[in-house]
């Protein structure tokens, strides 16, 4: 085959070691590149792209790695005779006897060259979809579907509490307004069922810049203060105690550089918690704020995710994207298999405990409502967590 002739490719590269993707971006009239970090965000791009036509994925990878992409690939049904080829900067025998067993097209170790990969896509394009004839009757994904009688629930409810609700919500948001100028809406990134990804809505309670006067606070943060990264020396004390170029854990590569997955985690939670620091008469949040949060009026505007049917009344609560890329393994995942919502089994469990609920206890629970989850059920959680908006405990 002579590169010349053949037509530019449009790739989705998984990850963040600089050379390689220096080697592709070097060729635009080979490559189309669209680059993300980490194997959530490339799911949820696969998943609403049709368009891409080979996807370029790092072995190792922060939460899902790159065999965990293609497994979860195949599962979901997701571009599945589009090529998929795991590349690492290292070489590992066990992982690329692990990537041929699940099925990955190609893997390179080592220099990435450009030319090579080109022609080697084209040639993995024509052979997969010569025999993707074979493959159109294949089991299908198993994928969530909301009952129609949860969905109409909710569809009804979340609808009569927003037109209950709609003077008291613009009189609030007229109220954080005139406080404090700038958006009346703060929206996250959460992950809710199957691995989806959506903006998540919250009325705003903190003045404009709160983000960037945090570091200025750490010192008045309650219960976080003592895991605070120092930027100067920020590096894994794991990975310290072992002699030069070992690592405690496998090597990512995170915004161009090199890191133990243990300490990219460390960081990634850290500065998550940093986020939603609990200080004590915090000073950024705002008079209209302070009232919102007690109340939980601030969570209100979640009822439109559930009108959008991105959560239901009751489920799992949706996770920042640091959890999730956490939780992909066969014993987590299942939470993803059922409804993300507003309140939720873990949630009634953690009040009737006063607070004390493990991590491990949490991701149980929610497995167990994905599995067993059911229209009275919801209706008896609902009942069970109307006594707790009159608490003053955010839990």
């Amino acid at each position: 085959m002579d590169e010349t002739s053949l037509p530019l490719i449009k790739v989705l590269y998984i990850g963040g070691y600089p050379d390689f993707i220096q080697e592709l971006e070097s060729k635009p009239e080979w490559f189309e590149l669209t680059v993300v970090e980490n194997g959530l965000k490339a799911m949820s791009l696969l998943k609403d792209d049709n368009t891409i036509e080979a996807i370029v994925c790092e072995a190792y990878l922060p939460g899902m790695n790159g065999i965990d992409i293609a497994a979860m690939r195949e599962v979901k049904q997701i571009h599945t005779n589009t090529p998929f080829l795991l590349v690492s900067p290292d070489k590992d025998e066990k992982q690329k006897e692990k990537a041929f067993k699940a099925n990955v097209n190609d893997f390179y170790e080592g220099k990435l060259e450009a030319e090579k990969l080109f022609l080697r896509i084209h040639y993995l394009r024509k052979y997969l979809n010569y025999f993707s004839t074979a493959s159109e009757e294949t089991k299908t994904a198993k994928e969530y579907k909301i009952p129609l009688n949860k969905r109409l629930f909710d569809i009804v409810v979340s609808f009569s509490a927003l037109l209950v609700l709609s003077p008291l919500l613009i009189i609030v948001m007229i109220a954080i307004r005139l406080e404090s100028k700038g958006k009346v809406f703060y929206t996250s990134k959460r992950v809710g069922t199957g691995y989806k990804i959506f903006d998540f809505y919250k009325l705003r309670s903190m003045r404009i810049g709160a983000d960037a006067a945090l570091k200025d606070l750490k010192h008045l943060n309650q219960y976080e203060a003592e895991k605070a990264i120092d930027e100067d020396h920020d590096e894994c004390p794991r990975c310290a105690a072992l002699p030069e170029g070992k690592y405690c854990s496998e090597v990512l590569y995170s915004e161009g550089k090199k890191v133990c997955e243990f300490w990219y985690f460390e960081r990634k939670k850290r500065k998550a918690d940093s986020t939603f620091i609990k200080i004590k008469d915090d000073p950024r949040v705002t008079r209209v704020g302070r009232f919102i949060r007690n109340t939980s009026i601030d969570e209100l505007p979640q009822l439109v995710n559930v009108l959008k049917g991105d959560m239901s009344i009751v489920g799992n609560r949706p996770l920042p994207l640091y959890e999730a890329e956490m939780l992909t393994s066969d014993d987590c995942s299942e939470r993803f298999m059922g409804p993300a919502g507003i309140t939720g089994l873990w949630q009634v469990e953690k009040r009737g405990k006063r607070g004390v609920l493990s991590e491990e206890e949490r991701k149980a629970l929610d497995n167990q409502y994905a599995r067993n989850y059911s229209f009275w059920g919801d209706i008896k959680l609902i009942l069970k967590t109307i006594p707790a908006l009159f608490q003053k405990e955010n839990v």
